[in-house]
């Protein structure tokens, strides 16, 4: 038995304007590197086709050098899906997840920080500083 996907219900011409104009879809078209008109199109398709399947293109990169593009890296891929999952892309979790009471950017400037580390730079120790500084700690019954 498989499950209906909800089709879209209001005007299209009302969501495409409201897409356009939303800034979480500004960011996201930016972070997938496309034009704001088509990734709105192409959110719309969906929204209009439920049953449409994403399409996922393997291509070699011998392929996409001929094609023109430049292919990331496996290490570039690496970090891509590294910042996903650290949440960097730019999503940002879902607006469910807030209850209204988190402070905001605005709400905390020109205000005193209560962690006192703002404009720091983090000091970057080698491995030998590192084990040097370790031997000056206390010893507790976990570190004997």
């Amino acid at each position: 038995m498989s499950e209906q996907k909800p089709r879209l219900t209001r005007p299209v011409e009302n969501v495409r304007a409201e897409l356009l104009a939303d800034p979480d879809t500004q960011r996201i078209a930016k972070s997938v590197g496309m034009e704001l008109a088509a990734y709105v199109e192409l959110v719309l398709d969906y929204a209009q086709h439920p049953e449409k399947e994403p399409v996922l293109q393997v291509v070699p990169d011998e392929a996409l050098r001929a094609a023109g593009y430049d292919p990331p890296s496996i290490q570039e891929v690496g970090e891509f899906f590294k910042s996903a999952a650290r949440g960097e892309l730019g999503l940002g979790p879902p607006a469910s997840y807030s209850t209204g009471f988190e402070a905001t950017q605005a709400a905390s400037q020109n205000k005193p920080s209560l962690r006192g580390d703002e404009n720091q730079t983090r000091v970057e120790v080698d491995e030998a500083t590192s084990q040097a500084l370790l031997k000056n700690l206390p010893r507790g019954p976990d570190r004997l």
